[in-house]
This record gives C-alpha cells, sequence and structure tokens, in this order.
C-alpha cells in the first residue's frame, strides 16, 4: 500500500527555521514569559507607544495550517502582503519585527492577514551571525563575530582577513559592484525612466552605492573591521575595536550608512584606514533572506519558495510622469485638503 506523504504545515516551516537558527527560534510562547530565549529583544527609542519586542517566531497563524508556497521578505509592508494574496502564499517569513499597524497598513493583522489565510513568521537576531555571506560579498572572511558587542544585543562586530584576490580598497568595491548585479540594476531603472517619461526617478538600491570615504583605491587591505551603524555601534565601539585589533588598516560600515562628515570617518582618516560604506538595507534580501530562502527549499522539498523584493523609487513631483494621476491629485489637494475652511456660522 502507497504511504501518503503528509503535507507541510506551518510547525514544520518554524521546525525548519529552528533548525536552520540553531534552536533560536521560539517554540513555545512560555519562552517569552520566562526570559529564556536570549533573542526575544526590546527595541525601543523611548518614544512612548512606539517600541516593539523582537519574537523569532510564529507571529500569527495556526501552526497545523497546510503550506504550500512560503514567501521570504526583509520587511512586512502592506504591499508584500497585498503581493502574498495575489500569489496565493500561505505563509510569509521576514527578516526583520513586525508590528501591528505599522507593519500591516495602518489596520490590526488579526483583521488583515485571515482575508487571505496567512501566516506570519519573523526572525531578526535569531537570524544573525549564521553564514558568512555578509562578509563575504564585501571581500574578506570573518575570523571573529560579536553580535553584542560592548554588551548591547544586536551590536554586530566582524574583524576579517581579505579574500584571496582582494590587494586594494578598488578590489572590494568592484567586487560589491559586480556580485550585486549593479548592471542590471542600472538597466531597469534606465528603462523605467524612459516609460515613465522621469528621467529623474531614484531607485533605493542604486542611490546608496558602496563607497571610499578614507582612502585610495589603491590603498592595500588585509584586515577588516566590519560593523553597522544603525545597530547602535559608536565612536566608543570603535576605539574599543580598534584598540582590540590594531593591525586593522579597512574598516566597513555596511546595511545602514554614515556620510562622509561622520566622526567615524574622520577618525579613520586621522589614522590613515580605508573607510567603505558597503552595500545600503535595501539590498539585505540577497544578503540575508536569499540564503534564507534556499535553506529552507532545502530542508522543505515539497514547499515552493518566493522572494519577495521590494522596490523603492522616488521622484520629484514636478516630474510624476502620468498626467491623469497628476491631475487626480492636485483636484484632491486643491479642492479638499488646502482651500480656506467654511466660517462658523453665526446665529443672532
Amino acid at each position: 500500500m502507497k504511504q501518503i506523504q503528509k503535507q507541510t504545515d506551518v510547525g514544520q516551516v518554524l521546525e525548519a527555521l529552528n533548525t536552520i537558527s540553531r534552536g533560536r527560534m521560539v517554540m513555545d510562547w512560555n519562552e517569552i514569559t520566562s526570559g529564556t530565549n536570549p533573542y526575544v529583544v526590546m527595541k525601543t527609542s523611548n518614544i512612548p507607544g512606539k517600541s516593539v519586542i523582537e519574537i523569532p517566531g510564529l507571529i500569527f497563524g495556526d501552526k497545523k495550517q497546510p503550506v504550500k508556497k512560503i514567501g521570504v521578505g526583509m520587511t512586512l509592508t502592506e504591499s508584500v502582503i497585498e503581493l502574498a494574496s495575489a500569489m496565493k502564499l500561505d505563509l510569509i517569513v521576514v527578516h526583520h519585527p513586525v508590528a501591528d499597524a505599522a507593519s500591516s497598513g495602518g489596520v490590526p493583522f488579526s483583521d488583515y492577514l485571515p482575508l487571505y489565510n496567512l501566516a506570519l513568521i519573523e526572525m531578526h537576531e535569531a537570524f544573525h551571525g549564521l553564514h558568512p555571506g555578509m562578509t563575504f560579498l564585501h571581500g574578506h572572511r570573518k575570523l571573529k563575530t560579536d553580535i553584542a558587542f560592548g554588551g548591547v544585543p544586536g551590536n554586530i562586530l566582524h574583524k576579517g582577513i581579505a579574500l584571496d584576490g582582494i590587494k586594494t580598497a578598488g578590489d572590494i568595491l568592484e567586487r560589491i559592484h559586480r556580485l550585486m548585479g549593479r548592471e542590471m540594476d542600472d538597466d531597469i531603472l534606465e528603462a523605467e525612466r524612459a516609460i515613465r517619461g522621469e528621467h529623474s526617478l531614484q531607485e533605493a538600491t542604486l542611490a546608496n552605492p558602496a563607497q571610499l570615504l578614507s582612502g585610495t583605491v589603491n590603498s592595500p587591505v588585509e584586515h577588516v573591521l566590519h560593523f553597522f551603524p544603525h545597530t547602535g555601534f559608536s565612536m566608543s565601539n570603535l576605539e574599543t575595536a580598534l584598540d582590540m585589533y590594531p593591525e586593522t588598516d579597512t574598516i566597513i560600515a555596511s546595511i545602514s550608512r554614515v556620510r562622509e562628515d561622520h566622526a567615524f570617518v574622520d577618525l579613520a582618516k586621522r589614522r590613515g584606514l580605508n573607510f567603505i560604506v558597503g552595500n545600503s538595507h535595501s539590498v539585505e534580501l540577497m544578503e540575508n533572506g536569499l540564503p534564507l530562502a534556499y535553506a529552507l527549499e532545502m530542508l522543505l522539498s515539497d514547499v515552493e519558495v518566493f522572494l519577495l523584493r521590494e522596490r523603492i523609487t522616488a521622484v520629484p513631483l514636478k516630474d510624476v510622469g502620468h498626467k491623469v494621476l497628476v491631475d487626480y491629485g492636485k483636484e484632491m489637494a486643491e479642492t479638499h485638503l488646502v482651500t480656506k475652511q467654511p466660517q462658523a456660522v453665526q446665529f443672532l
């Protein structure tokens, strides 16, 4: 008698993610109340009501819900939810923490996700440090990683050594450009500009290219420090790291950026170090999301996995090309948003 294979469900996907993350996922909500999972982390800027708790695990849905199609993305937005709906996905796995309304078009998950029978899992800190891809793309092999540098959870520092073939700062810039496929994105943007008639259109993955802010393209590279400014990495952290690794000749800041006048860059210049800003946050889907998607596909052979890539563009209002929508926007603004309010009726 032929054995019927059991269909994959959300619970099995969660177990696969727990395997991938080496046991970091929340498998039981008691882990949250007991404080036993170090990857359950509060993120806050101390703005009342705007904090979020990262919970690497199933945020919404039923563990027993069948899964045939999974979408892997970086950040949950209403656009991602609507794409998942159109593709009839069963589950979305996102890297970044989610929050009611902020991640779902201003409404609660409980009102939105059931419309499309969508389950939702987040990972973030539970995924960091599991693979060396980010350092590999930036031309160095990590020798040591601290995911809580200075005692701050999520404040990541990689100590690395240049890969074979990487001799100069220019080699790193060329490697990033080539591996990330910028030529293809350039071609897509040029085609969109022509089609829309919006020649000043900008796109997120191209607007922040890798740049050399200290040193020259011929400056030698061997010993690398690689960190991410948006994690809270401070000047004090950088000075401590340079004291720990005095052989450092190159500093790489990626995912988030600093500008030319930042104190980090000034310090690098004063010490004669290379300072490179690498890939921006807008391409982390390829750095972290793509490896995760392939890992899920390898562990769950009967499930189809999709990469959910959100593309963000910007154009000055004066250059918006679709006349019908331009007329609509102007009419709504002029007629309903900027006209004088009616004066109060006077009763005699």
